[in-house]
């Protein structure tokens, strides 16, 4: 096993770092959804939390559980997007001492998209506790697709995403900032926001190089759990000058590793795709099968994203972050948008077949399945939660069975 990334360990130290002094601080706090426009809140200068990380690092210490358990215990589900529940149940935190990391501070705002029934009450919630504010997204669709959206998104984002979506979310994101000057008393300043937006491009433009080095690399040079942090701690320091420089020491640290030959996995002979959200109760599953199978995954949706789903160029600052996100879930989730980036991803890494985790609340995911085999790539379908530990007795059997019948 390889050493590992010094990029992912100084981001993670350096998250570690960060979320102490969140804690420590007095005044507003946000928390948000990943596919949330958080660069308004840099801008402002308003700290935030992301949900998806917080219920990331729940997981990775095996507290999953208990925090479903706070929802059951107030008559909640427990079983219906724990992904975003988690981060509520920190609201019912019944002994600090417990918790990860010292625990989730209140949140005097949330903000997220309204992408279902679930998700939508899971806000309500957060809005019914005190000091809490919950401001809501809406979640628009287009009927007209477009091909290849990856291409258009840096600089024809108007004709990929469509006006009337953008219109929508611009005059949201208005509000919003009239929301946070008149609650928190900050000033938001343009100007600010386009250094705020620079850096974003920039971030992302090490990000994608540092994607096409994994995709042409023989073997591959990192393990997928290093990846993961070395990408995803900068993003939620988008807009920063650290997020931009971890994400170029990322990339050189890449370099420098192909450059050396180094391999995540010496005996490489499978090079696998994960598709879905990052296994956090069993990080370990990503490397089980090196030994046995010399199976590799050499690709995930974080780094990915980062490289096709972010960059947007334009004169109008506010529309051009509407476009980061009026189509975010439908890159991700969406059939065709997502269906063919897939299939793109999968052909432009060389992959020799897919694993695809499949939630209750996945959006589209038979349609990924579908596509990817009809592109001749082998597909093994693990249905789990991402969180949930409860829901994925038998993947380590599954996997190993299929990868038998790959070799």
């Amino acid at each position: 096993m390889t050493a590992r990334l010094a990029s992912a360990t100084t981001a993670t130290a350096y998250q570690r770092e960060w979320f102490a002094r969140v804690r420590e601080a007095e005044g507003p706090l946000a928390l948000v959804n990943a596919d949330a426009p958080q660069e308004i809140f840099r801008a402002m200068d308003i700290p935030y939390v992301v949900n998806q990380w917080w219920a990331s690092i729940v997981a990775a210490k095996r507290q999953t559980q208990r925090y479903l358990g706070l929802l059951r215990e107030r008559g909640y589900p427990d079983y219906i997007e724990q992904y975003s529940a988690t981060s509520l149940a920190s609201a019912f935190e019944d002994d600090p001492d417990q918790a990860p990391w010292g625990g989730l501070p209140t949140p005097s705002i949330v903000l997220g998209e309204t992408t279902g029934d679930a998700s939508r009450k899971i806000f309500d919630v957060w809005d019914e506790q005190p000091g809490v504010t919950y401001y809501p997204l809406e979640s628009a669709a287009e009927n007209a697709v477009p091909e290849r959206w990856w291409e258009l998104m840096p600089h024809r984002w108007e004709e990929a995403i469509g006006s009337d979506r953008l219109d929508l979310l611009t005059g949201e994101l208005t509000g919003l900032i009239r929301f946070l000057e008149q609650t928190t008393g900050r000033v938001f300043s343009e100007t600010r926001f386009r250094e705020v937006l620079a850096l974003v491009n920039e971030q992302q433009e090490w990000n994608r190089r540092t994607r096409d080095l994994i995709a042409a690399a023989r073997p591959c040079p990192i393990a997928v759990t290093d990846g993961i942090p070395s990408v995803m701690v900068p993003q939620w320091h988008r807009g920063t000058e650290w997020a931009r420089d971890a994400a170029r020491a990322f990339h050189d640290e890449v370099r420098a590793r192909i450059d050396a030959g180094v391999a995540a996995c010496p005996d490489e002979r499978l090079r696998l795709m994960w598709v879905g959200r990052g296994l956090w109760f069993d990080l370990e599953f990503y490397r089980r099968f090196q030994e046995s199978h010399g199976a590799v995954f050499v690709w995930s949706m974080y780094l990915a994203i980062a490289a096709d789903g972010y960059l947007r160029y334009g004169d109008d600052p506010l529309r051009a972050l509407a476009a980061r996100f009026a189509a975010f879930s439908d890159q991700l989730y969406t059939p065709p948008w997502s269906a063919e980036w897939y299939v793109k991803e999968a052909r432009h890494h060389g992959v020799d077949g897919v694993v695809h985790l499949v939630s209750d609340d996945a959006r589209g995911s038979y349609f990924t399945t579908r596509a990817l085999r009809a592109a001749g790539i082998p597909v093994l379908e693990l249905p789990a939660d991402n969180v949930d530990a409860r829901t994925g007795d038998d993947l380590t059997t599954r996997m190993s069975a299929w990868l038998d019948g790959l070799t």
